[in-house]
Parts: C-alpha cells; sequence; structure tokens
C-alpha cells in the first residue's frame, strides 16, 4: 500500500470528514474524521480484511536478550493492521480497530496483535481489495456540509428527557423521572414547578452551549408551553434557539421516539438521513398492518421478489452488512446492484435506534413493492 503525504484541507462551519486523498484505482482513501457522525461512518466502512494506518502509541521493549524482564518503553509509532475486529462504543465515542500488524518501523514486529484507537482529528489510511458503491456513497454522504444536530427535550409532570440526533440515530443524553403532586397549594406547586424547570433548563443549557444547535420542545398537555415560557424569562439566549414546539402522548424517551415516527418534528428535521429511515420503515410496517402483498421480508422473499423484478426500495440494516460473513456480505451487495439495475434503489438504515430495531426484528432486510408478489 502506498501512503500519500499527509494534506491539510480547511473546511469551515459544521465539521464533516475530511476526506484527504481518495484513490480508488489504489483501493485506499486517507480521512480525518472530525465528530461522532464520522467514527459511526468508518465503524460501518471498515470490515475485516481491510488495511487500516494511522498514528498509535505501541511499548517497544528493548533488544537486548539480558534485559527480558525490562518493561520497554511506550513511543507513538506510524503502523498498518489487517483489520480483524471493529468495535464501536456509542456511550464513550471510541472506535478500536483490532488486527495484526502488516506494516510498521523496524522496532515493531509485522504479525503481532494491536489495536488501533481512531481519535478525533488524526488522520487514518484505509485501503480495500475493492470498494463496494454502498461503501464509497457513504464515505462521499459523510464528507457533504450537514446541519447541525437537533436538541430534542421533553417535559411534562412526570420529568424530562433530553436527546440529540445524529446520523446513526438518537442520542439521548439524560432522563430525570418525577411525578408531581397532585393536591398542592398553588404557591408550593409553582415551587415545585419552578425547581423542576431549573433542572431541565440546566440539563439543556449544558448541551445547548456546546454549539447552540436548534432546540424543539415537546411534551403532554401545556407544560411544556409554560417550560418555554420559562426560558425565555431565564436564558433568553437559549430561548431564541426554539424552534418548535409540538404536543406527544408519551413521556420521557418515549415521547421523543413518539414525536420521530409520528412526524410531528417532520418540518423542524426535514433535511436528517434519520427521517428518511423513519418513514421508509414506518411504511414498512404499514404494509404489513394492512396484510398487503406489496411487501416482502427476510433474505429469501426478498431475493425472490428482486427476480421478478418488483423491489422499488430495498432496506437493509448497517449491522446486517457489517456482521455478516465475507460470502453472505457478498451476497447482500449483489442483491443491493440487481435491484438498481432493474430500476430500483436501497437504503441502509442504522440499527441503533427505533426505526432500526423494528427492522431487525424482521431479519435487518425488507423491501417495499412495486406490485404484489407472485404466489
Amino acid at each position: 500500500m502506498l501512503l500519500p503525504a499527509f494534506v491539510c484541507l480547511i473546511v469551515r462551519g459544521i465539521a464533516i470528514l475530511k476526506i484527504l486523498e481518495l484513490n480508488l484505482k489504489k483501493g485506499f482513501v486517507r480521512v480525518v474524521p472530525e465528530t461522532l457522525d464520522d467514527l459511526w461512518h468508518l465503524y460501518n466502512i471498515i470490515c475485516c480484511g481491510d488495511e487500516v494506518c494511522g498514528y498509535t502509541s505501541r511499548e517497544i521493549k528493548p533488544d537486548d536478550r539480558y534485559a527480558r524482564d525490562r518493561r520497554g518503553e511506550r513511543v507513538n509509532v506510524f503502523l498498518c493492521v489487517k483489520v480483524e475486529k471493529v468495535f464501536w462504543d456509542r456511550f464513550l465515542g471510541r472506535l478500536r480497530i483490532h488486527g495484526t500488524i502488516c506494516q510498521a518501523p523496524e522496532t515493531v514486529p509485522k504479525g503481532a496483535h494491536h489495536t488501533l484507537d481512531v481519535r478525533l482529528n488524526s488522520p487514518i489510511t484505509i485501503a480495500k481489495d475493492k470498494w463496494s458503491k454502498h461503501h464509497i456513497e457513504r464515505l462521499e454522504e459523510s464528507s457533504k456540509s450537514r446541519e447541525k444536530p437537533i436538541i430534542i427535550i421533553v417535559v411534562d409532570d412526570e420529568g424530562y428527557a433530553i436527546a440529540t440526533t445524529a446520523q446513526y440515530g438518537v442520542d439521548v443524553k439524560v432522563e430525570e423521572r418525577m411525578r408531581l403532586p397532585g393536591k398542592l397549594e398553588a404557591e408550593n406547586r409553582e415551587l415545585v414547578l419552578k425547581e423542576h424547570f431549573r433542572k431541565a433548563l440546566d440539563s439543556l443549557r449544558q448541551l445547548w452551549i456546546e454549539n447552540r444547535s436548534p432546540i424543539a420542545v415537546i411534551g403532554v398537555g401545556f407544560l411544556k408551553n409554560d417550560f418555554v415560557k420559562f426560558v425565555e424569562n431565564t436564558y433568553p439566549e437559549i430561548a431564541k434557539s426554539i424552534v418548535d414546539v409540538k404536543s406527544v402522548n408519551n413521556s420521557g424517551v418515549g415521547g421523543i421516539y413518539e414525536a420521530l415516527r409520528s412526524g410531528v418534528l417532520a418540518k423542524t428535521m426535514r433535511r436528517l438521513r434519520i427521517m428518511e429511515e423513519i418513514d421508509v420503515v414506518e411504511e414498512l410496517f404499514k404494509r404489513l398492518g394492512r396484510n398487503e402483498r406489496n411487501v416482502a421480508y427476510g433474505l429469501e422473499a426478498v431475493n425472490k421478489a428482486m427476480e421478478f423484478g418488483a423491489v422499488e426500495t430495498l432496506i437493509l440494516t448497517d449491522a446486517l452488512l457489517r456482521e455478516a460473513k465475507e460470502s453472505e456480505r457478498l451476497l447482500l451487495e449483489e442483491l443491493m446492484r440487481n435491484v438498481e439495475q432493474m430500476g430500483g434503489k436501497f437504503m441502509i438504515i442504522s440499527a441503533e435506534h427505533e426505526a432500526g430495531a423494528k427492522l431487525t426484528s424482521l431479519g435487518g432486510i425488507a423491501a417495499l413493492l412495486r406490485f404484489p408478489q407472485p404466489n
């Protein structure tokens, strides 16, 4: 593998995945991840058998045969590993790549196992024998300018919850449960509500100050409107970022998922990929609920529908592709190519949000059909 010279690019606005060099003829790409979303995309691009290169730290032991009991010195080195496993921790925001060392300085033994920690703002090089179309599309999509994430807060008399949107789904940041007593004197109730709103606003403010994202306030009943007034009186600057206030029927995190599923925040989130994914999965389940035959799920049924040219939209989870064995992944990629050649399209759904979990319950793959399946 030829390693390209470092190229520095300056991107204004929202941080995006920087593609420093893309050379599909030689099979490599050099990128710099700048956000957790970027790490998520790389997690779905890097496969077993790929080569990944980057700066890392490794313990180098003394070469002296009489110094075998001496502890080695940990130094920074640039090396490449042949990928065996890829680990993603969404809560710690960490991507780790484990494999055997295939390129390294002379002081580092080739063939030894090593784990690369992919860090934000640090370049890595990914090399594949062959780049699949969906990998290239994901790479290009992640490098485009993107909107700020949206903060969604649900507030009602049972507590509050706050989440931020991400390209892999919804990231729940905090959920506090409580229940306001129903028979308080008006003065006491006002004090309890004020303390409830203060806690919710403190949590909201900690998230908002990171990049001043737009805020959507949702909730059961009218308490959400009282919370908006409280924000306006307490932190007018944060109130200016509130772009939508909507009603839902569920409290807590359930209310956030309801808002996404029902489309009440569709106008606010119309530019987000997650809404596209939710819409197509909801359409799938609507058709199933009506016992319509213009749907298929499971690999065998979807493949049969493809052979008849019936597939309009193929949907499958990123986890299905990522966790498939090499032979299974090649079959899935061939299915995707065949669908496109017959005038259909495919969409890869993140398994990290509710819609992706629902699709996983059907085997991780389904299709919306142009016409009912033949018997």
